[in-house]
C-alpha cells in the first residue's frame, strides 16, 4: 500500500498536495507534505499550490480547504465519513434559531449589532458563512484569544460555538469570570437561559464539546502527578476547565508541541489530547531526552479522523492518476462567499 501510494504521488508531482492533522494515524500523516493543526493547515491550504488538495483530516477541514482555495482547485476529503462530533452539534437551524431568539431578548439586532457571534473551524461551512454574514469571525485554538479580543472590540458581548469549553478557557485566561458566562443548550427552550440571564452575561457559549478532550478529568491530573513526581500536565483547551486550572500549561496543538520542542532535555511530560499525536511525540522526542505520556491511559482517539486509512489515501490518488476525482468536497457559491469572509478574518488575527 505504501509503495502504491509513492508511485501515485510521484506520479502527480506537483499537481497534488497532501495536508495531514496531527490526529492522523502514522500510516497516513507519513504522506503529507504538511502536517498540523486546524489553523496551520488553513494556512497551508490557502497558499497550496496543487491543483488537488488531498485532505487527510475531517469534512469540516476540507470544507475550510475548499473555501480558501483559488479557482480551479479540487478538494478531495479521502473518507466522507470522516466528520466530527463536535461541529455536529451546532446544527444551522439551531444557530438561527438562538439568533432569533437573542433578537427577541434585545441582546443583538439581526444585523449583530449588540454581540459578535465567534466559531470555531470545528464548525460545518454553513455555520462560518452565519457568523461571517453577522460581522463575525472563525477562530482556532492557537488564535481564539485575540478573535474574542477582536470581537468584544466590536460588541461588549459574544456568541461562541460551538466548543463551550475553548470559549469558557479562553474567557477566563482573559479575565471574564465563569459568573459572566451562560451556556445555550439548543435542545432547551430558551437555551435553558433566562432573558435576564443573556442579557447579563458577557459570553453566551454554545453547548458542544469535543468528545476526545472532554474524557480528560481533574483526577487523571492529580493521579499522574501522584506517580510521576515533578511531572509537566500540558492539556489542550477543549479540555474541561477544572481541568485546565489544574494543568502547568494550556495549548492548541501546534502550542502543545512548542512547549515540549523548548523544554530542557530531562523534562517529562503527560498531555491531554488526541493519543495518536502523544504518541508520536513521545517517540520525536524521546531523541532529545524528553519523555511524553498521555494524561489517561485509557484516552480515546478521534475514531472520525482515524477513518482516514491508507487505503481510503490511495484509492483517492490512483484515481487522480487514472483522470477520475473521487469524494471532492464542494461548498456551495453563495454559503463560500461568507464562509470565506469569516475564515480570511481569521487568518489576518493574531
Amino acid at each position: 500500500m505504501d509503495e502504491r501510494i509513492r508511485e501515485a504521488k510521484q506520479v502527480l508531482g506537483r499537481e497534488v498536495v497532501v495536508l495531514g492533522h496531527h490526529y492522523q494515524r502514522d500510516e497516513v500523516i507519513q504522506f503529507a507534505d504538511f502536517r498540523g493543526d486546524s489553523y496551520k493547515l488553513s494556512q497551508e491550504a490557502a497558499r497550496a499550490q496543487g491543483r488537488y488538495i488531498i485532505f487527510c483530516g475531517v469534512h469540516f477541514m476540507a470544507e475550510s480547504a475548499d473555501i480558501l482555495s483559488r479557482p480551479g482547485q479540487i478538494t478531495i476529503l479521502p473518507d466522507l465519513n470522516a466528520g466530527c462530533s463536535m461541529a455536529d452539534m451546532a446544527e444551522i437551524t439551531q444557530v438561527e434559531d438562538c439568533w432569533e431568539q437573542l433578537v427577541r431578548a434585545g441582546v443583538t439586532t439581526d444585523e449583530g449589532e449588540g454581540i459578535t457571534p465567534i466559531t470555531y473551524i470545528n464548525s460545518t461551512a454553513a455555520i462560518k458563512a452565519f457568523v461571517g454574514e453577522r460581522g463575525g469571525v472563525v477562530c482556532t485554538s492557537s488564535n481564539a484569544a485575540a478573535a474574542m479580543k477582536w470581537g468584544l472590540a466590536k460588541n461588549e458581548k459574544l456568541l461562541f460555538l460551538p466548543d463551550q469549553h475553548l470559549g469558557r478557557n479562553t474567557g477566563y485566561a482573559m479575565g471574564i469570570p465563569l459568573n459572566e458566562m451562560v451556556v445555550w443548550d439548543p435542545y432547551q427552550l430558551g437555551g435553558g437561559v433566562t432573558p435576564d440571564r443573556l442579557r447579563a452575561a458577557k459570553i453566551i457559549l454554545w453547548k458542544g464539546h469535543c468528545a476526545v478532550h472532554q474524557r480528560f478529568l481533574p483526577e487523571h491530573v492529580d493521579n499522574v502527578r501522584a506517580k510521576y513526581p515533578g511531572i509537566r500536565v500540558i492539556v489542550h483547551p477543549e479540555c474541561r476547565w477544572e481541568v485546565c486550572q489544574k494543568a502547568d500549561g494550556i495549548g492548541s496543538t501546534e502550542g502543545l508541541l512548542k512547549m515540549i520542542r523548548e523544554a530542557p532535555s530531562g523534562t517529562m511530560f503527560a498531555v491531554g489530547t488526541e493519543i495518536h499525536l502523544v504518541n508520536r511525540m513521545g517517540k520525536e522526542f524521546a531523541e532529545q531526552g524528553k519523555r511524553v505520556i498521555t494524561l489517561d491511559d485509557s484516552g480515546c482517539l478521534c475514531t472520525t479522523m482515524f477513518r482516514i486509512s491508507p487505503q481510503h489515501l490511495c484509492w483517492a490518488l490512483e484515481n487522480l492518476v487514472e483522470g477520475n476525482v473521487v469524494n471532492q468536497i464542494k461548498v456551495k457559491d453563495g454559503v463560500k462567499r461568507w464562509a470565506r469572509v469569516g475564515l480570511d478574518r481569521m487568518l489576518e488575527i493574531r
